[in-house]
Order: C-alpha cells, then sequence, then structure tokens
C-alpha cells in the first residue's frame, strides 16, 4: 500500500516525520499506542540496520519498536473532544457509569470518622 491517510504499513517503510496512529509495540499486536481519540505519533527514525524504528509518542517520550510493527497513517479522529465542558453533573453521571464507579468522589473532610481518617469534627 502507499504512504495515504488510512492506511497500514510497517514503520520501518514509512519516511521520518511520519505521523501515525493505532502503532504497534511488538510486531503483530494490533495495536497499543495511540489509540485514543485525536492522538498521534510520529515516526523519529530509522536505526541503520534498518531492524529498528523511533517513535514519538503522544507523551512526548520516545520509544524504540522493531521496524515491523505497523501503524495507520495519520491522526485518529476525535482530537478536542475534552475542550467542550461537561455543564451539568447529568453528563458526567453517564460518562464514569459506562467506565467504572469513581464518581461522584466525596471528600474525606465531608465523612464520618469511622468511614475516614479525616472525617468528623
Amino acid at each position: 500500500a502507499q504512504l495515504s491517510i488510512g492506511n497500514v504499513l510497517p514503520v520501518g517503510k514509512m519516511p521520518e516525520g511520519t505521523t501515525v496512529s493505532m502503532c504497534e509495540e511488538k510486531a503483530s499486536d494490533r495495536g497499543r499506542l495511540a489509540r485514543a481519540s485525536g492522538c498521534n505519533c510520529m515516526v523519529v527514525g530509522h536505526s541503520d540496520d534498518g531492524r529498528k524504528t523511533r517513535v514519538r509518542l503522544p507523551s512526548g517520550s520516545r520509544k524504540t519498536i522493531p521496524a515491523t510493527c505497523r501503524a495507520v497513517v495519520g491522526i485518529s479522529a476525535g482530537g478536542g473532544r475534552l475542550d467542550k465542558p461537561v455543564l451539568k453533573a447529568g453528563n458526567n453521571y453517564h460518562k464514569y457509569k459506562v467506565k467504572r464507579n469513581c464518581w461522584p468522589r466525596v471528600r474525606g473532610s465531608a465523612m464520618n470518622p469511622v468511614e475516614h481518617p479525616h472525617g468528623g469534627g
């Protein structure tokens, strides 16, 4: 496949400076890096023997991966999702309901002494 947005290629075949998403960490692990909405990696460089490739992760850190690892060319959709304000508690309720039980968060000072070290008083 040619180097165009949406195509899947081994990172060793991509030129330096290519923006990729859904990058594999080990060969054929189906993509572990830069999977969230709007995330992307960048191919920074290749080793001289062509077996390793260096990519810059969304966090800014650089990682060396095998050149046979595949990645999708381009940025994943949904960038700017966190820019819109939540506006009301019900939206947060539904957001965290499908994820895990970590909302609402009650302060320790609002609890009773039997429930938390900061409680009471």
